[in-house]
């Protein structure tokens, strides 16, 4: 599961076409880091794609998150930001399956 998600964002970073004027926000792993840290966001989740990281950052009180990867040649890149993150695991019915 967390490989598909890892995958799936993963191609969208890098197959999607930004509207005019917009483009990935992208800097040094470092650079990055330190301001998602600066609102007290820790990573929730990781995974692998090739060979870039798709990492999940979240705060505990506001339930700020991020989404981010990381490519080979050390930049970090914001995929999504947003409110109202929350943890949770949930089996999804199989397929046929009445929901």
């Amino acid at each position: 599961m967390r490989a598909a998600i890892a995958i799936l964002a993963t191609a969208f970073a890098l197959t999607t076409t930004p509207a005019v004027g917009q483009g990935l926000h992208c800097g040094p792993r470092a650079h990055v880091l330190d301001r998602i840290a600066a609102q007290h966001q820790t990573r929730r989740a990781m995974g692998l794609a090739g060979q870039v990281v798709m990492e999940t950052f979240a705060a505990q009180g506001d339930a700020r998150w991020t989404i981010t990867v990381t490519l080979p040649d050390g930049r970090m890149c914001l995929l999504a930001q947003g409110t109202a993150f929350e943890h949770g695991e949930e089996a999804f019915p199989a397929q046929g399956s009445p929901s």
